[in-house]
């Protein structure tokens, strides 16, 4: 995160608590966070009456070649309705010109809130107590189950805050099948999460396997979760199971699913040389993990020593290599994986 930059939980206080901004720069390559704290200010900063009046949206298409100019000569000037003049600019990454947003950081007007939401790099502007600058950075692939999880979290939260009963919990293992399915795009997940909350059928406070594979499609048995779960557990028929599967769906190229496995192989190497493996805390921060994942480690480390993790993981390289049609021969993905899981089990 940039200097100085503050982050959308931050931002979202102060904003909460009406302690606004002269200019806020939203910026980065996860736009999720950007438009929530855009829709935030264009909903709630000012009532309906002012919204007519006192609220100005641009978009970065239109000011592209002209520059930010036009967002400043606005943000310059006085609310008719008495409050705060509200302008915001969305998709600013497509403006060429920013000279006239320097000029106006000196010395904005106090009762203007200007927003540049830019899904990018942002402006090159100096540093000022009247900026308050935000970096929306991408998920990695680790802190996707994470995320879920406090995303379920603040729902019950909002559910208590309205005073509604109703709560949901999800299944630790259900949350890694979507964090394995969903990818990092944060507004996929979000999505697929609505509809599985919103999807439930009355009474059902459990986010469940079978939940997610009726509402958003993924199943329980056939993702790369449940191959890694047959690898720890030396489960082979199930593994060949899983990978014929994969080879006849065009949603589970060996490309895509190599990684996960890639991934959990090299953390167990790792494992194998940490000093303080009975310690779950210590292990899941090493790791990157979710604590709950410390189990297949640990049983993990019992079928696959060190010496046997090592060529697991260069069984991995070569059959991506392989993949990628180098030294492939006459091999079809699906002989690839039968001979991965064989080399892996035996």
């Amino acid at each position: 995160m940039a200097a100085g930059a503050l982050t959308y939980e931050q931002v979202m206080l102060q904003l909460r608590q009406q302690q606004y901004k002269p200019v806020y720069i939203l910026y980065g390559d996860e736009p999720y966070y950007i438009d929530k704290v855009t829709d935030y200010i264009e909903d709630n900063v000012l009532d309906e009456a002012g919204k007519s009046f006192d609220q100005i949206v641009l978009y970065g298409r239109d000011l592209a070649e002209a520059g930010i100019g036009e967002a400043v000569m606005q943000a310059r000037g006085f609310a008719m309705m008495g409050g705060y003049k509200v302008v915001i600019v969305r998709e600013a990454q497509m403006i060429k010109k920013w000279k006239a947003l320097e000029q106006y950081i000196a010395a904005p007007q106090p009762q203007s809130i200007l927003v540049i939401a830019c899904k990018g790099t942002a402006p090159k502007v100096p540093a000022s107590p009247h900026v308050a600058l935000m970096q929306s950075t991408a998920l990695r692939d680790y802190q996707v189950a994470g995320w879920i999880t406090r995303y379920i979290e603040d729902w019950n939260k909002q559910q208590a805050a309205h005073d509604k009963a109703e709560r949901v919990t999800i299944d630790p293992k259900v949350t890694q099948i979507l964090a394995d399915n969903l990818g990092t795009n944060l507004q996929q997940i979000v999505l697929s999460l609505e509809k599985l909350v919103n999807g439930r059928p009355a009474g059902v406070n459990v986010i469940d396997a079978a939940l997610v594979e009726r509402n958003i499609g993924i199943s329980k048995d056939f993702n790369g979760f449940e191959l890694q779960d047959a690898l720890v557990s030396g489960n082979a028929v199930k593994a060949n199971r899983i990978v014929r599967y994969f080879a006849s769906s065009k949603d589970h190229p060996i490309q895509k699913e190599l990684p996960l496995l890639f991934g959990f192989f090299s953390n167990l190497m790792l494992y194998h040389y940490l000093p303080n493996k009975g310690d779950e805390r210590a292990v899941a921060a090493v790791l990157k993990i979710n604590p709950f994942m410390f189990r297949n480690y640990a049983q993990a480390a019992k079928r696959y020593s060190a010496g046997k993790t090592f060529r697991i993981i260069s069984y991995f390289r070569e059959t991506d290599a392989r993949s990628k049609g180098i030294g492939t021969g006459s091999a079809t993905e699906i002989d690839l994986w039968k001979e991965l899981i064989y080399k892996i089990l035996h």
